[in-house]
């Protein structure tokens, strides 16, 4: 894995990712939570065709501003970077836009993980209560 490499992804704001409808706030603007689940998005899909048969990337830290309110019926923009590789983590730089500008940006980091293991892992957590 190599630094450089970039993400984008577009979504239009409509009614479902409102921070009314998602529950983060009672106005109808893009939700803090929708943009980082875009941020999100970008980041993993821009990495995973990188990465060997099997493996994926699971999020484990975010540090993110929302900067700007976006209306119903703009859209959004998201663009990554990926900035650094120390071994299976990968940090990400990564800042959204609507259509009047930028309106917030993270820094993220992934965990590149096998699978398998990670879905065993998770579903041994179930034992352990």
């Amino acid at each position: 894995m190599e630094t450089g490499i970039k993400g984008k992804q577009t979504k239009v704001v409509n009614k479902d990712c409102t921070a009314k409808t998602v529950g983060s706030g009672s106005l109808e603007v893009f939700a803090t939570p929708a943009m980082i689940a875009l941020m999100e998005e970008t980041a993993w899909k821009s990495v995973a065709s990188a990465l060997d048969p099997g493996y994926g990337t699971v999020g484990i830290r975010l540090e993110v501003t929302h900067d700007a309110p976006t209306p119903l019926g703009m859209e959004v923009t998201c663009e990554s970077e990926l900035v650094r590789v120390d071994g299976r983590k990968l940090t990400f730089e990564v800042r959204a836009y609507d259509e009047t500008g930028c309106i917030g940006k993270a820094v993220h980091e992934r965990f590149i993980v096998e699978e398998e293991t990670f879905m065993e892992k998770a579903a041994s957590r179930k034992n352990q209560k």
